[in-house]
């Protein structure tokens, strides 16, 4: 495409044009263009907004079909992007991850291999596919404790061992900006006849600088959903689905994702999705100096804090040998991902104190406070952030220390820790609730051999130890023991220093 075609907003331009031409609405919505507020109690902001809510009729196309200027935007979109072919979603990559998963296993009983630590949208994926889910343990950052995506060789072994799998699904970049190449897991999937899925919701500006880590896309994925919203300039929800290859059915895709989003979508978040695509489009590289400007501002006050640590991979010696076995290679420069370096304030009480100097990180953790910047951001921004850590440096200092480094739990919260490619025994899915009288609480030393009847998440780093329907071994009841007795929390189960754990009554197949 040229560069005036690039420059164009197809879905924006339509909606101008639709205010401008001021025609007479006889159909929904109900406000009609906001004037349902006229002389009552007003809409305030949101005046302006209706004004350029509308739907599917002559001249503003339909998403479910498009063949107008959402074809038009959908076109630039996947040309910005590097794919094939890309679809927006107004449900946020939510929509995305349950279309894809319905795409890859149209058939409830199929298998899809995939990290333990998915977002929940995957696992409602999973649930409305019917999948038999094999879970592969995710790698562990050994200096911050953090769960990244599954070494090359676990995806390889868990393929040779489920050749009948359907797809591989992966998160990359995860929520702390943490990540790594995905060109070997995608020659393995493709070695395999399998497509790989990814999840790189927070990574729809990968691939735009050459300070930013490569996209998936470039890297051989063949399905790859984006929170445009996040990560880039879009409203909230506006998320992009892109394709590439003949790995995936795309009619039964673009079939997927009419049932899984409105058949009324949100004009004025479209228009935000193809004006996102534009300032790519039109001012390349360049859209990201000035946020890249402002995190090196950042940088370099932080240098000149030692309170405050920062994650980022480990710095191989001089003879190239990491400092230790890398569970991530990349670091979004956008995540700047911190922590108390003395140990005296855990993250969620940084982030509070944060919040209080009116400086609103992304989230925290028990030790990590996450501070997301974005094309939008500026070198002030970061000069006041600096200044309210300084202002916490000089107001923290004699109190009792939180945590000395990374806690015993974090340790031991993965099978990964142990050296072992951990693979799961296929987990199955479905909508079908769990009814009261089909479980029963049992003491956790008893649960050998038993099917779990309820999620158990260590925290942190909150990666699944078992899911609903996984049968607990020997191997995982002593992990879990070993959690509780170091006093470990659990979030989604019912006992959350788990001395008890749900289980299937034996009468319901409840025992291996």
């Amino acid at each position: 495409m040229n560069k005036l075609q690039r420059c164009r907003a197809p879905v924006y331009e339509m909606l101008e044009q639709y205010r401008i031409v001021g025609n007479i609405s006889y159909h929904v919505p109900g406000h009609k263009n906001g004037a349902a507020y006229d002389g009552v109690e007003g809409a305030g902001f949101l005046d302006e907004v209706m004004k350029y809510d509308v739907t599917e009729i002559t001249g503003t196309d339909d998403l479910h079909h498009p063949e107008g200027v959402i074809k038009e935007a959908q076109e630039l979109a996947a040309d910005c992007f590097g794919a094939e072919e890309s679809f927006f979603l107004v449900g946020g990559s939510t929509a995305g991850n349950l279309a894809l998963i319905l795409t890859a296993c149209p058939e409830p009983g199929m298998i899809l291999i995939l990290q333990r630590n998915v977002h929940k949208s995957v696992i409602h994926g999973l649930m409305l596919a019917g999948v038999r889910a094999v879970f592969v343990e995710p790698l562990i950052d050994p200096l911050s404790g953090l769960a990244v995506a599954p070494a090359a060789e676990a995806v390889e072994a868990a393929l040779a061992a489920y050749p009948e799998a359907a797809a591989v699904f992966v998160t990359m970049p995860n929520y702390y900006g943490m990540g790594s190449d995905l060109a070997p897991l995608a020659r393995i999937c493709h070695d395999s006849g399998v497509p790989l899925l990814v999840d790189e919701a927070h990574g729809a500006h990968y691939g735009q600088h050459p300070a930013l880590p490569a996209g998936a896309l470039a890297c051989g994925a063949d399905g790859v959903v984006q929170s445009t919203h996040k990560m880039l300039t879009a409203m909230t929800m506006g998320a992009m689905l892109h394709v590439q290859g003949q790995r995936l059915d795309r009619a039964l895709l673009s079939q997927r994702l009419a049932m899984v989003q409105s058949s009324s979508p949100s004009y004025p978040m479209m228009a935000s999705l193809d004006l996102a695509r534009r300032l790519l489009h039109s001012r390349g590289s360049d859209a990201f100096t000035a946020g890249l400007a402002a995190v090196d501002v950042l940088r370099r006050g932080l240098a000149e804090l030692p309170r405050y640590g920062l994650v980022q991979p480990a710095e191989p010696l001089h003879d190239g040998t990491p400092l230790h076995k890398a569970a991530y290679e990349t670091q979004d420069p956008f995540k700047v991902v911190i922590y108390d370096a003395t140990g005296v304030l855990g993250g969620f009480e940084l982030q509070r104190r944060l919040e209080a100097k009116g400086c609103v990180p992304e989230m925290s953790d028990d030790r990590h406070v996450v501070l997301l910047f974005s094309l939008g951001s500026k070198a002030e921004d970061a000069a006041r952030l600096l200044q309210a850590l300084r202002e916490i440096d000089s107001e923290v200092t004699s109190e009792s220390p939180h945590t000395a480094g990374i806690s015993e739990s974090q340790n031991i919260s993965t099978w990964n820790n142990l050296n072992v490619l951990q693979i799961s025994a296929p987990v199955p899915f479905s909508l079908k609730p769990v009814s009261a009288n089909e479980v029963e609480s049992i003491n956790l030393e008893h649960s050998v051999g038993r099917v779990a009847a309820e999620m158990v998440i260590p925290y942190p780093p909150g990666i699944p130890l078992l899911y609903p329907g996984e049968v607990i071994t020997d191997q995982i009841q002593q992990r879990l023991t070993g959690l509780a007795y170091g006093g470990a929390k659990f979030q989604a189960c019912a006992d959350p220093v788990l001395q008890r754990i749900k289980v299937y009554n034996i009468q319901k197949g409840g025992e291996v």
